[in-house]
Formats: structure tokens, C-alpha cells, sequence
């Protein structure tokens, strides 16, 4: 019997709401995810109970056994990729789609936090775990991503984007083990490096949460934090040379100061930073002056020159004057100023628009505040960003405290978290890229 064609339109139109409906109402464990947080924390504490799940240490790997667990659990398909990083895969409806991805790592600088990282890598496995538990397909392929060794040099991301040095490999963490060594530490294999690596648009979105690392949102009384872009940052080694001489018989007047000379520099730094229009920040934070001795005038002084924006022309306009206040410097202390570049420089990345208003808009649905704002640090989806559309999600720092044991985001603002990222995921789904 063939129904009324308004009854079957009706009907089909039912099921379409109450598919929206139950859609709009998914809602991540908040206590499962705080529960599997504080039980990642567990792996890797030092000798006196301390946070120290450096990359490439006993508690990482013990971590990523752990973390592994958990992405099975959610339904995903799991492997280490030759650059060390987790990738937990669950297929689409439309298999022709490209994956949407989303994750964070999870080990720490020495000494670190609980939160740094963990929170987005946990909450995207959350969001999996929900989506699989309440059998919510998607129609594109979806990929957990845990990077390998973020905190020592954005390791994973760099080598899937194709971005990491050779030479990288020979630089060693505070484990002492090299990149080269820690990625076969890791299950990967440094002889298949390009096996890790992914083409520019093979991914449909890559979507990271992370706590914001900063004040603003903790401050301002906001849920959430929709990232415009990541700042790129340039450091540069800068050595002034002046004349070490005896410190009791050389007359002040007489003196060329290497010191004196890189103090003046510093706040010379500071004054520019601040002139200039903008959100750009520059730092001098080492320094280090030869001989060394309390009754020697310094002969050179050798310090970090480091300067983030989202702009790199604004980076290089600010290093320009810089150095003019450099040479000005040089000239009226007898001194000279070198300035080496450093290999490791982050390029800035901006957030894709589209992804920052499905954040927006996923945040509206679910009654939560939420501001627009830049990242001061560097993240994977820096690196990814080259190869695809990204998006960040923030959540509030108590405090602003980051990279410290005090590090701390509540339990409610990690759901609210996660419930941005399930629900900015599954917009991005109806996208048929």
C-alpha cells in the first residue's frame, strides 16, 4: 500500500528534526574526560611527584600505551606513522571525502603541566568515543592525530608537512635522546620519513583545542576562544663585542663595555616593541657575558634576540629597527653587534574563516561566550596549516599559568571544550569537500 505523498514528505521531514534534534543535544562525558586526564597525569612523574613527561622518557611511551587504549575504546582504528605520531582512523559514509582531523600531543616541557596538550588530545578522543557510543556516523573519514614530541621542536607536525630538517634529527632533548633516536623510540623509523608525510589538501580540516596558555580568556570571564591565527616567531643569537680589560685601573671613559652596551640594547628592544602599532612582542631572555668575572669588563656578551607576530613583514620591520638602534648603540659605546638567524623560526598561520565561524556558531548553539583572539604560542596546527584548512579552539588558563605544575583549567571549561569541537566537527561534516 503506497502512502499519501504529503504523509510520507511529513515523515521524512520528522526524521530529519529529530535527527537534527538528537544531533544538537550529543554531549561529551565531562567526567569521563577529566577522569581520563587525571589518569594520563599519573605517567611520567619525576622523583618527587612532579609532572615530567618529556618526549621520548619512560612515562611518554607509557602515555601513548595509554592514550593508544583510549582511541580504541572510542572506536578507532589505531597506528604509529614513521614520524612517531598516534593516528586513529574511523571511516566516512562517503568514503570519496577528504578526512576531517582533529588532536593535540601529550608530552611536556621538563617540569610541566597537566594541561598543555592533553586536554585537545584527550577531548578529540572524547569526541570520537561519543560519537562512536551513540553510533552518530559521519560522512567524512575522521583522524585522531597524537603528535610526537610537540615541546621539543613540533617534531610529528613538522615531518607530516614535510618540514623537518635532516639536521633536526641530531638534536637531542633533556631525555638525551636525539629526534633520530626518539623517533625509533617511538615505534616510527627514520629511514620512511616520507611514508609521514601528507600532501597539501589531502585533509579537509584539521581542528585543534588547546587551553589558552595566557590570561584573557580566565580574566575577561569567556568560555571560549576562537583563534584568528598562530603568531610566527624569528630568534636570532646577537653577540656584541667590546674589549675585556681590568675593571680597577680602566677609567670609565675609557671603557668599551660589552655589557653595558648589550643593556642598553635590551631596552632599546623593549622601547621599539612598544612603539610600534599592533600586538607584536620582541624578548631578550638569556644572556650570557665573557669572561665572566667580577673584576673584568666585558669583552662580548652573546643574547637571544626572539620576535612573534602574526605578520612576518611586521616581524622583519621590527627586526630592521632593531637594528638601527643597534648600530646607533655600537657606534656611541664602542662596540660592534652581530646578528646570527637561528634555524628555528615558526611561520605564522592563519585560521581559516570558515572554521572560525563554525566554532562560533558551535559555540552560540551550545550558550557559551566566546571572543575572537591570536596565539602567542606556537601549536601542531601551526605546522598543518600548510597543508590544510585549521581551526583552534581555546579555553581558559586559570590564572594565565602555563608550562608549570600550577597549570590549571577546570573541568567544566574542558567540556565546554570539547562540546565546541564535537559540534564544530560535525558542521564541518555537512561540508562536501
Amino acid at each position: 500500500m503506497t502512502r499519501h505523498p504529503k504523509i510520507l514528505a511529513l515523515t521524512i521531514l520528522l526524521l530529519l528534526a529529530c535527527t537534527l534534534h538528537a544531533q544538537e543535544n550529543l554531549r561529551i562525558d565531562a567526567n569521563r574526560l577529566e577522569a581520563t586526564l587525571m589518569q594520563l597525569a599519573t605517567y611520567g612523574r619525576d622523583a618527587d611527584g612532579q609532572p615530567n613527561r618529556v618526549a621520548f622518557s619512560d612515562g611518554d611511551l607509557a602515555g601513548r600505551e595509554y592514550v593508544r587504549g583510549l582511541m580504541r575504546e572510542a572506536g578507532l582504528t589505531v597506528r604509529t606513522d614513521a614520524a612517531g605520531n598516534l593516528i586513529g582512523t574511523r571511516p566516512g559514509t562517503e568514503p570519496g571525502l577528504k578526512p576531517l582531523a582533529m588532536g593535540s600531543h601529550i608530552d611536556m616541557v621538563p617540569n610541566g603541566g597537566n594541561y598543555d596538550g592533553c586536554v585537545g588530545s584527550l577531548a578529540a578522543i572524547e569526541v570520537a568515543r561519543t560519537l562512536h557510543e551513540n553510533n552518530r556516523l559521519t560522512r567524512h573519514p575522521l583522524e585522531v592525530i597524537v603528535f610526537s614530541n610537540e615541546e621539543g621542536g613540533v617534531m610529528g607536525s613538522r615531518a607530516m608537512v614535510g618540514e623537518l630538517s635532516p639536521g633536526a634529527l641530531a638534536v637531542a632533548n633533556s631525555t638525551g635522546y636525539t629526534m633520530g633516536e626518539g623517533i625509533q623510540r617511538l615505534g616510527g623509523d627514520t629511514l620512511r620519513l616520507d611514508e609521514a608525510r601528507r600532501e597539501k589538501g589531502s585533509l579537509a580540516a584539521f581542528l585543534e583545542l588547546h587551553i589558552e596558555q595566557g590570561g584573557i580568556l580566565d580574566r575577561e570571564g569567556e568560555d571560549i576562544g576562537i583563534v584568528e591565527g598562530i603568531v610566527g616567531l624569528n630568534w636570532w643569537d646577537v653577540t656584541v663585542r667590546g674589549m675585556a680589560n681590568h675593571a680597577g685601573t680602566t677609567p670609565m671613559d675609557l671603557r668599551r663595555d660589552a655589557l653595558l652596551a648589550a643593556a642598553r640594547f635590551i631596552q632599546a628592544v623593549n622601547e621599539e616593541a612598544l612603539a610600534m602599532d599592533g600586538q607584536q612582542v620582541a624578548t631578550v631572555g638569556r644572556i650570557r657575558a665573557y669572561p665572566g668575572a667580577p673584576n673584568v669588563i666585558p669583552g662580548r656578551v652573546v643574547l637571544s634576540l626572539e620576535i612573534r607576530d602574526l605578520s612576518t613583514d611586521v616581524i622583519q620591520e621590527l627586526y630592521r629597527k632593531i637594528r638601527d638602534r643597534a648600530i646607533g648603540i655600537a657606534a656611541s659605546s664602542g662596540t660592534s653587534f652581530e646578528f646570527e638567524a637561528l634555524d628555528t623560526t615558526g611561520k605564522p598561520a592563519l585560521t581559516a574563516p570558515a572554521i572560525q565561524q563554525a566554532i562560533s556558531g558551535a559555540a552560540g548553539q551550545l550558550g557559551l561566550s566566546s571572543r575572537k583572539m591570536r596565539s602567542g604560542a606556537g601549536h601542531d596546527a601551526q605546522d598543518i596549516a600548510l597543508i590544510a584548512p585549521v581551526g583552534m579552539i581555546f579555553v581558559p588558563s586559570q590564572g594565565g599559568i602555563s608550562h608549570s605544575p600550577d597549570e590549571f583549567t577546570s573541568a567544566a571549561d574542558m567540556a565546554n571544550g570539547a562540546n565546541v569541537l564535537m559540534h564544530t566537527l560535525l558542521k564541518l561534516d555537512q561540508q562536501d569537500n
